[in-house]
């Protein structure tokens, strides 16, 4: 089969499609012939050597797909040859075929066409976890979410609408704000021009994505018992944290992933997907939550794709298609 490899740690141009060897499923897993999969930035970071696949798991990125299933390993129930699914990965989507563990399957939500659907496993359970299993958002707090026009932003401002909370956004431009109220963002802070401390006042909830950058200033913005998760580094690893900050407001810091966590278990991707499916593919059914797709391209211009990403033009997931 052809998968995209990484000739060597760089820029896009390192993307090669090539012949690799075909995928066999283990015990419990499930081998899908993929129609579509999605670029994140957790990729970027892998093409250039920073973000390491876990032991055993392909070496081609690609953290989502949508497919159809081609063989069951032993044990798998549940999912038969022929349906139409989507998963959550380790890695290894930007391929021919992927093996993953039946635990990660989700079927395509209802109202969700195949392809669309490559671009949800991934966001939906980093904001499904993080929002509401980690936080604990609930209806009538304060929402903010840094980075409102990705993938993640663009997921995340429709959960919490839904859930009934008040959402506020940074992104870097008007227009970009603007698409983000049209989906439901109540608060817009241009963090080029504004101090989102300022103009959010308190948050119950803060979903970052820049880590270290942000630290300071994200305490700063808790409500009294507020919830700081972290899931990106995109500001830096190292910052002064002021524990005093912490106590007055009995508020608490968390940081997570996905990718590492283990198959099964109380804090497994197993777990993850099992509560997306039951409490927000049905909100994705509904209309309430939508998938967002900035563009869908051929995977032979996965490198195109990296280059969008990183430039910052893209509002939503980019899609490369099989």
């Amino acid at each position: 089969m052809r998968a995209i490899t990484i000739r060597e740690p760089g820029g896009p141009d390192v993307l090669a499609w090539t012949e690799v060897r075909d995928p066999e499923p283990g015990p419990g897993e499930v081998l899908l012939t993929v129609a579509a999969t999605a670029v994140n930035r957790a990729d970027l970071l892998q093409r250039q050597g920073h973000y390491p696949p876990p032991k055993g798991t392909s070496e081609s990125p690609g953290l989502e797909c949508s497919g159809t299933v081609a063989a069951l390993g032993d044990g798998v129930t549940g999912w038969q040859v022929g349906d139409e699914v989507c998963a959550l990965l380790a890695g290894g989507g930007y391929a021919e075929q992927v093996v993953v563990p039946a635990a990660q399957l989700l079927p395509v939500p209802d109202g969700v066409d195949l392809v669309t659907a490559a671009s949800l496993p991934e966001v939906a359970c980093t904001v499904w976890s993080n929002v509401v299993m980690v936080a604990g958002l609930r209806s009538g707090e304060t929402f903010l979410v840094h980075g409102g026009a990705g993938g993640i932003g663009t997921h995340a401002i429709q959960v919490a609408k839904a859930l009934g909370a008040r959402v506020a956004v940074t992104a870097g431009s008007a227009e970009r704000l603007q698409r983000c109220a049209d989906l439901g963002a109540d608060i817009l802070v241009n963090y080029r021009e504004q101090d989102f401390v300022t103009e959010v006042g308190h948050a119950d909830v803060v979903l970052d994505n820049m880590g270290a950058a942000y630290l300071d200033r994200n305490v700063d913005v808790l409500a009294p018992d507020g919830r700081l998760v972290i899931i990106g580094l995109q500001g830096g690893v190292k910052a002064e944290l002021n524990i005093a900050k912490l106590l007055s407001k009995r508020a608490s810091i968390t940081a997570t992933g996905l990718r590492f966590r283990p198959v099964e278990g109380p804090n497994s991707k197993g777990r993850v997907v099992a509560e997306v499916r039951e409490h927000l593919w049905p909100l994705i059914a509904s209309g309430h939550v939508k998938p967002i797709v900035h563009d869908v391209l051929p995977i032979e211009q996965a490198a195109d794709a990296h280059h969008q990403l990183e430039n910052g033009d893209v509002f939503g997931k980019l899609i490369l298609k099989l």
